[in-house]
């Protein structure tokens, strides 16, 4: 029996810039907290190209969870941090018993505190976070990847017993490599409450659509922009996020060359207290992703009942469909513009999910029994 997860992040909240991963890493780490797991978490002081206002190396209690945060000496992807593979090493060392999981792929947190953990024998569980696909691999720094999975990363991920979050990402991961085991279980979410669920009785004529996530090449916002453009009805969309500059302003002009500038609304980074409020507020959450291992906003939109349009490439796709909580395009533009018109006319459907979708979320990613199969997963791998 493990005496301690070891929990390793390259980072932590509230480094809320890097989005969803970083949540859900929060999410599992509080609800194994509760569960009265014994849990710590190790992790950087990134945020981005700036650190984290905390004190380093040395455990604090972030929302009940105890959490060491140590500098790193990069502050680009890489995130790379002595102090912190020193002090794994060194809890390792004083306990062969614990069980070490790790977050995420292709920075040296994750892939140097892998080698320490296979140095000593003690078992690795790691969730990719959708890392590890064909995507993900050519998409940016493709050749430091290339490099270092053929030097070093492919026989770690051999030592590997990995977490997924949807059938999906177990194939994904299944086609680039084959590791100890592969367990599918989703991320813990945060749920909107159901006052906020409730219907708003908004009567605009206008279809308000949102988007609610880091605003990045592989979200696919061109696709769902271009598709905008050729719709016949009349809509809104709110663009809830953030992201570098340089890529935002090329969504911007991109939108003026298209001739929907005026639809748009850039609303920024959204605070998690407030986002099933604004995500209650809209007729649809839409997301047209090339690649998404799970997507956390799909089922925080949900839960306040606001219906979703995804693309396939998107890892709770199969359980929308399923369901029937919303619709499915691939990432060709006249289909999105199909699926999107099916969503607009079927507003008794969309009343329908809006009244029906938070009680299923709520039953479906009930946190308390997604927990006991993460432990169940750690005294697997024992």
């Amino acid at each position: 029996m493990f005496t301690k997860i070891l929990q390793i992040s390259a980072a932590y909240k509230p480094a809320y810039i890097y989005g969803g991963p970083t949540m859900s890493v929060a999410k599992l780490c509080e609800a194994l907290t509760k569960a009265n797991v014994p849990i710590e978490v190790l992790t950087t002081t990134a945020n981005g190209q700036t650190e984290l206002k905390v004190k380093p190396n040395e455990a604090q209690n972030v929302d009940g969870v105890a959490v060491s945060y140590f500098k790193r000496l990069t502050k680009d992807h890489t995130h790379f941090s002595p102090a912190l593979l020193k002090a794994l090493k060194s809890k390792i060392k004083q306990d062969k018993q614990v069980v070490v999981h790790i977050h995420a792929w292709w920075n040296l947190v994750s892939l140097l505190s892998c080698q320490v953990a296979k140095w000593n024998k003690v078992p690795v569980v790691l969730s990719p976070r959708g890392m590890l696909t064909d995507y993900t691999l050519g998409n940016r720094n493709a050749s430091f990847k290339s490099i270092i999975h053929r030097f070093m990363g492919k026989r770690l991920l051999r030592y590997c017993h990995i977490h997924v979050t949807s059938e999906k990402e177990k194939q994904d991961v299944l086609r680039f490599i084959q590791p100890k085991s592969t367990t599918v279980i989703p991320n813990l979410v945060e749920l909107g409450k159901s006052e906020v669920a409730k219907p708003k009785n908004i009567t605009s004529a206008q279809f308000r659509l949102i988007f609610l996530s880091r605003i990045e090449e592989k979200k696919g916002l061109e696709l769902l922009l271009k598709a905008l453009a050729n719709v016949s009805f009349d809509w809104s969309l709110s663009l809830a996020g953030s992201g570098t500059n340089a890529y935002v302003e090329s969504l911007q002009l991109l939108a003026q060359q298209l001739g929907i500038a005026s639809n748009i609304s850039w609303i920024g980074q959204v605070k998690p207290e407030d986002k099933f409020e604004v995500l209650a507020q809209h007729d649809l959450m839409a997301l047209t992703s090339y690649n998404e291992n799970f997507a956390n906003v799909v089922v925080e939109s949900l839960s306040v009942g606001t219906p979703v349009l995804l693309s396939d490439q998107v890892g709770l796709a199969d359980y929308v469909l399923e369901k029937e909580l919303g619709w499915i395009s691939t990432l060709n533009i006249e289909n999105i513009v199909e699926q999107l018109t099916k969503a607009y006319q079927a507003k008794a459907q969309r009343e329908q999910i809006r009244q029906i979708a938070p009680d299923l979320i709520a039953t479906d990613f009930n946190p308390a029994q997604l927990v006991q199969k993460y432990i169940s997963l750690y005294q697997k791998v024992q």
